[in-house]
């Protein structure tokens, strides 16, 4: 089977050679060059064909693969594999292409949970920074899709992934946005603000943020809807992150100014006011170690009151919106030991001006064990 693969011993060999820091480097010869790119070259075209494989899977039906054996914990397997090919912006819009997004989106439909969540991470990172993807998605209606299992599905992990998709499908995303709105995705959001399953909460309270920070219009839809009163609430919750979420929303409602200067909270200034007192009561009680996991919230807190009342609050006159070391960026403890993700690392290299061939990345499986 290794003689089947890319020759990875070779490639190591190669490597080291050309960078083992001994020598100052030389130029490639050739034959050296020629050897690197068909070695590059034939891996990348084993992805493609993986991918179509995969794509051949995913149009057979249902029932036919059951009776061939095939469980829905392989096919979870399977996506997971076909999420880390599409990890490449090439790939992801070639799987349009090669006719597999179509079938992929058909999985947002299956009678397994499991699949049906998978599925949508696989989605979430095909669209996510990626314009071209984001329209193939709306036009083979995968946002109706993903919309219905936000909304209805029985399974709360698939509507928590369904909401991730969304969130990626429509940010930076005019029609997708416009398509959100018409769907009555705000009511939706709202009545996942009203779940009990806090990383569906924050998801929920992340796409609002977004959505008023990107359209200031839409305040007054959100306070008719009655979220300010939901997400004051929220604002004190035991969990850091749903206060955060949830201080963040109303701040953007509380800036707002399409709707005169109190329209934003929906008349809910002195419950706002007992709720930003409470959490200054709480804050001022906590430990030093306490105070520092919380420095967003802190700035939140003083940033919301400072919007409603035009003054700072006392968090601010105790010494506690800013405390010592605040400023100092934590230690880099990561950036030598773990690469950028793909996506990142492409977006940043320099496009080839002279060359209409781009150098194919490597990408796949790791090397065979003999």
């Amino acid at each position: 089977m290794a003689k089947d693969g890319p020759d990875w011993d070779g490639l190591l060999k190669w490597s080291i050679a050309h960078s083992d820091g001994t020598r100052p480097p030389r130029a490639l010869s050739e034959e050296d060059r020629k050897w690197f790119m068909e070695a590059m070259q034939s891996q990348s075209v084993d992805v493609v064909k993986r991918m179509k494989e995969i794509t051949l899977v995913m149009q057979t039906p249902e029932q036919v693969l059951e009776a061939q054996g095939v469980t829905s914990a392989d096919i979870e397997d399977m996506l997971e594999e076909l999420q880390e090919h599409v990890e490449s912006i090439d790939m992801a819009n070639d799987l349009h292409s090669i006719g597999g997004l179509v079938p992929l989106l058909g999985y947002l439909k299956n009678s397994h949970a499991g699949i049906r969540a998978k599925a949508a991470e696989v989605i979430t990172t095909i669209v996510q920074n990626n314009p071209r993807s984001q329209q193939l998605v709306m036009e083979a209606n995968g946002f109706e899709a993903l919309l219905s299992n936000f909304t209805s599905d029985p399974d709360i992990t698939v509507r928590t992934k369904a909401l991730g998709a969304i969130s990626s499908l429509i940010r930076h995303n005019k029609p997708g946005i416009a398509a959100f709105r018409l769907a009555n995705g705000y009511a939706a959001l709202r009545d996942a603000l009203g779940s009990e399953n806090v990383r569906f909460q924050r998801k929920a309270l992340n796409l609002v943020h977004y959505l008023l920070h990107e359209n200031s219009s839409d305040c007054n839809v959100v306070s008719e809807l009655g979220f300010p009163r939901i997400m004051m609430h929220l604002a004190s919750s035991d969990d850091a992150g749903l206060r955060e979420g949830a201080l963040r929303g109303l701040l953007e409602l509380a800036q707002d100014k399409t709707g005169g200067a109190s329209d934003g909270l929906g008349g809910e200034d002195e419950k706002l006011k007992q709720v930003l007192q409470e959490r200054i009561k709480d804050i001022s009680l906590m430990s030093p170690d306490d105070l520092g996991a919380v420095r967003e919230e802190r700035h939140l807190v003083d940033s919301l009151w400072n919007a409603c009342y035009k003054e700072p609050s006392s968090l601010r006159e105790e010494g506690l919106l800013v405390l010592p070391g605040d400023d100092v960026p934590p230690p880099d403890v990561a950036s030598k030991h773990f690469e950028p993700p793909l996506r990142a690392w492409t977006a940043n290299q320099a496009p080839d001006t002279e060359n209409k061939e781009a150098t194919p990345l490597l990408l796949g499986f790791n090397p065979p064990t003999a």
